[in-house]
Formats: C-alpha cells, structure tokens, sequence
C-alpha cells in the first residue's frame, strides 16, 4: 500500500517558520508603543509595567522568529540573494536591537522609563517593523517565484 502526502500537508512545509514569531513579536512591540502612550496620557505607573512585558515578549519573539529566519536561509525560503531580501534580514535584526534597547530603557523607574526616550523608541520601533513587514511581503513573493 503506498501512501502519499496531500497537497495541503507539504504546503505547510514550504511556509516559512519565520512568519508566526514575528508576527507575535510585532504585535508585542505595537502593544508596547500603544501602552506607553496610554502612559503618557494617564501617568499611571501600571501603563509601564505592561510596557517592559510587551517589550521583553516582542524581544524574545524576535530571537525565536530570527533563528527561524536563518532555518529559513537554509531551506531557500528567504530571497538573500536581492536587496530587498538584505534589508530585510538587516531590518529585523535592528528591529531587534532596538527591542532590546527598549527594554533596558523602560527598566529605569517611573517618568524616566518611558519619556521621552522610550517614547521615542517605542515609535521608530513600530514604524521600523511596519517598513521590515512591507519588505517581507516582497521578499516571500521573491522566494515564491513572483515579482
């Protein structure tokens, strides 16, 4: 008796492993950006708390969705060998960084931990992340054969 493997199953080999962790991750550091201006709006230290939880979770995430990035790499799944495919592994990995100096910035106490330095973190963060996520639309078609 053969048996063969249907068409939806090996697609789900072919996604990338990248794509759920770095979702999540930027989802976490929107979440990060929305609780740090309810912060700045309310000054209630609660705000801060969910700040650095948002932002320890994005960045852990990030390190999960960049080691599925280079299992990624090697599978063929990730167009490295375009531009678009370098700014967007190099995007993540500022993405990343800025994360994780987020994070120690928001680790100070009170006013400090968010204005305006996290604040502005925070900001260039989401918008770093929505300009690395337009990058992996173009470069997942790149990788699928499209344009």
């Amino acid at each position: 008796m053969t048996h063969t493997v249907s068409a939806p199953a090996l697609r789900a080999f072919k996604s990338p492993f990248r794509s759920i962790p770095l979702h999540f991750a930027a989802a976490c550091l929107i979440g990060a950006l929305l609780t740090d201006i309810a912060y700045w709006r309310t000054m209630q230290m609660m705000w801060t708390n969910f700040s650095a939880w948002l932002l320890l979770a994005g960045a852990v995430l990030g390190a999960v969705g960049l080691l599925a990035g280079l299992i990624d790499a090697a599978r063929g799944l990730l167009a490295l060998r375009t531009a678009a495919g370098w700014l967007y592994g190099v995007g993540n990995l500022i993405v990343f960084g800025l994360a994780i100096f987020n994070s120690f910035v928001h680790s100070r106490d009170a006013w400090t931990s968010v204005m305006p330095l996290g604040l502005a973190l925070s900001v260039v963060t989401v918008l770093l992340v929505l300009i690395v996520a337009v990058l992996g639309a173009r470069v997942r078609r790149l990788a699928a054969g499209g344009w």
